[in-house]
């Protein structure tokens, strides 16, 4: 099942007001609940890597200058530009390497985002953590919001356990591998559960969302 448009989520929401009580004050305080899809392949990879650990200004200003100064960006356009246009254009390390090993990969044919597209999420996972720097945050998210998984959560941010704290009035921040427990009530639409603890996250601590849990 995917995501695709504004009514595929709205029948998520609908699942989950009436599968969980608990979201109901979640739900009560947001006006609406983004859609957030973006465009499968490397740019819409490279996007996610980018915006890891930091605040969505600091990432939308890194990633604008890195789609100017590698324009198109494409994976061979990007391994083409060299250490000084990553730099310049606000990399990390990490995330220079990171974004090399990605773009490797798909130029040797080891990474196909096409045909993660068509996978089941654990498959793809599995195929995009393989990738030295990939780990499961990012595949989780890529999954989510440019594949448009409808059953992904990625028990692994820091934003979603807090929001899960927050709306759930727990005394300390849920572990990863409790999230997951708490997120398979959700199922199938634990995509849209994440949204709605994103937003929720947001509104209460007026932060932007996702943030990241993991640079591998």
């Amino acid at each position: 099942m995917r995501i695709t448009c504004q009514d595929d989520l709205n029948r998520g929401v609908d699942y989950l007001k009436h599968a969980d009580p608990r979201l109901q004050p979640l739900f009560a305080e947001l006006d609406r609940i983004p859609l957030r899809l973006g465009n499968a392949g490397f740019t819409g990879l490279a996007e996610i890597i980018v915006s890891q650990q930091v605040s969505k200004a600091s990432a939308d200003a890194i990633f604008g200058r890195l789609c100017t100064m590698v324009d198109p960006l494409t994976p061979s356009a990007f391994l083409n530009a060299g250490e000084d246009t990553w730099r310049a254009a606000g990399l990390s390390r990490p995330k220079q390497s990171t974004l090399v090993a990605v773009g490797q990969a798909i130029e040797n044919g080891h990474l196909d985002l096409e045909t993660i597209c068509a996978l089941g999420v654990d498959d793809a996972i599995a195929q995009m953590t393989a990738i030295k720097g990939i780990g499961p945050w990012t595949a989780e998210v890529y999954l989510m919001f440019c594949v448009g998984h409808a059953d992904v959560f990625p028990a692994g941010d820091l934003a979603l356990q807090e929001a899960i704290r927050l709306g759930f009035g727990l005394d300390e921040r849920p572990s990863e591998k409790d999230c997951r427990g708490i997120a398979g009530d959700w199922a199938p639409w634990r995509s849209v559960a994440a949204r709605v603890l994103w937003a929720y996250y947001g509104k209460r601590k007026r932060q932007a969302m996702p943030i990241g849990a993991d640079i591998e």
